[in-house]
């Protein structure tokens, strides 16, 4: 089993929120892009969370939409060991040093983290609760999670307080 590269992060130096994801699944590392799997829910829960259509946009207008927005994109794990998509089988972990959120972005005031993986290693490399930083637990985006939409959505929601309004 070959070893899995994650993805770099999107974000610019003055992001206010990032969300962070566990390890990107075959099609993302397929494609070099964050969330392409046609059945992953990122971008809708994301876009109802922010007031913004991103399911409709190529995914060079998304990045730039989240960036107008200050969201950055990354996820817990740098690389890993693991056959097809599911986090329960990832093995070998390489963390990414997300703990340099809290240095690199002075502007930062949330990291969410997208599913359950990334919340149990991704508040583990940060630490205690870091002052004036929210970190938030979300349901996983991946269609595997198999609650129920409304449910995703609601926790979702808690997003929009961490980014800017849309500038349209």
């Amino acid at each position: 089993m070959s070893v899995k590269f994650g993805l770099p992060p999107i974000a610019r130096p003055d992001a206010k929120l990032f969300v962070l994801g566990s390890l990107p699944g075959d099609a993302s590392l397929a494609a070099r892009r964050y969330y392409a799997h046609p059945t992953n829910q990122f971008w809708r829960l994301l876009g109802q969370a922010i007031g913004e259509d991103l399911p409709a946009l190529e995914y060079d207008q998304r990045l730039e939409r989240l960036a107008e927005r200050r969201i950055g994109l990354w996820d817990v794990i740098a690389s890993a060991r693991r056959p097809g998509s599911l986090d329960q089988a990832i093995r070998a972990v390489e963390h990414n040093q997300i703990e340099h959120l809290l240095r690199d972005f002075t502007d930062l005031h949330a990291i969410a983290f997208n599913g359950g993986t990334a919340a149990r290693i991704g508040r583990r490399l940060i630490g205690n609760q870091p002052p004036n930083i929210a970190l938030i637990d979300l349901p996983s985006s991946s269609a595997a999670n198999t609650r129920a939409a409304a449910d995703k959505a609601a926790a979702w929601s808690r997003l929009a307080q961490f980014v800017l309004p849309d500038q349209k």
